[in-house]
């Protein structure tokens, strides 16, 4: 079950981004659609999953326990692979039980919900967190929140591999570096063990500097031992995660429209306005060609309010 899952390799479309901002910069992006890679399994948490799954078809483990939010697109994707392919999952969630279109989705794929509080699920990092829990599910590996770590980064390097076999077809003969949204700095980390030095990758972070994501892609990218590495992390959060203020919605609103590419405002929406500052502060050089990758996430954005 978990060699058939592990196996799968979904595609993603490839195409440039026409915006005003990028055409006055003389900057050219290209767009990664990982959010139309499969209509349950999106985005990057697909990629941050396949080490995990394969780790568990190694260790010989029946199923699959992790952790998130009700509104969690790691979760949701977890489960839809379970659903799928055929393994048991568990879902540890933070807070009080409540009904979201995520959890109604997390319901109908079989996944087994236990919801922490607040306090249970701060203790995550703590030291014995797990014991109990594999103790109740012996045969079920644990995956980190956002299934994060080293092997979470290394599903991400094929993500390389993935846009680069579509540059003819956007007539580039290559390109300048990487922008992405980051919430772990998982997929960031990835990309830096893909490209080992040869081109630089930009992070758009999606919550505030204390959250640890630029220790965490620091303790991967060491752990991996990669000695050449080249990466840049901003500020995008916007005052917190899941903050959101009017010109980001407006700013998102624009970009549907004159892109036809659906945004959420939590990590996309943030990343490409992020970019968008840094190209007219000429951050970049008239010529510059780089990839976008968009994260997927829309799913979340069914119980999305957002208090602008």
């Amino acid at each position: 079950m978990f060699s058939s899952a592990s196996n799968w390799l979904p595609q993603a479309p490839f195409e440039s981004l026409h915006l005003d901002w990028l055409k006055t910069a003389d900057i050219e992006v290209a767009i990664l659609r990982l959010d139309q890679i499969d209509p349950l399994i999106s985005g990057n948490k697909w990629f941050k999953l396949t080490e995990h799954l394969k780790a568990a078809d190694q260790c010989g483990a029946k199923g699959i326990i992790s952790l998130g939010g009700a509104h969690s697109n790691h979760l949701h994707a977890l489960g839809a692979a379970g659903k799928r392919f055929g393994f048991a999952t568990v879902g540890l969630l933070r807070g009080h039980a409540q009904q979201t279109p995520t959890v109604d989705d997390l319901q109908a794929f079989g996944m087994q919900l236990h919801w922490l509080g607040y306090g249970g699920y701060r203790a995550r990092h703590e030291a014995g967190f797990w014991e109990p829990w594999l103790a109740q599910y012996p045969d079920l590996l644990a995956v980190p929140e956002g299934g994060g770590g080293l092997p979470g980064a290394q599903g991400c390097v094929q993500l390389k591999a993935l846009a680069c076999r579509q540059l003819d077809a956007l007539g580039w003969s290559g390109y300048d570096g990487w922008w992405l949204a980051c919430g772990t700095g998982t997929t960031l980390a990835g990309l830096v063990l893909a490209e080992a030095g040869e081109h630089p990758v930009y992070g758009a972070l999606a919550v505030p500097g204390d959250h640890g994501v630029a220790q965490q892609v620091a303790k991967i990218v060491e752990e991996a031992g990669v000695n050449h590495s080249s990466y840049e992390l901003f500020d995008a959060s916007r005052g917190g995660f899941a903050k959101v203020d009017p010109p980001l919605l407006e700013f998102i609103a624009r970009t549907e429209q004159a892109s036809g590419i659906a945004l959420e405002p939590l990590y996309t929406g943030k990343a490409l306005l992020a970019l968008r500052q840094q190209v007219e502060a000429g951050k970049f050089a008239p010529g510059t060609r780089l990839i976008f990758i968009h994260t997927g996430g829309l799913q979340g954005l069914r119980g999305f309010n957002p208090q602008a």
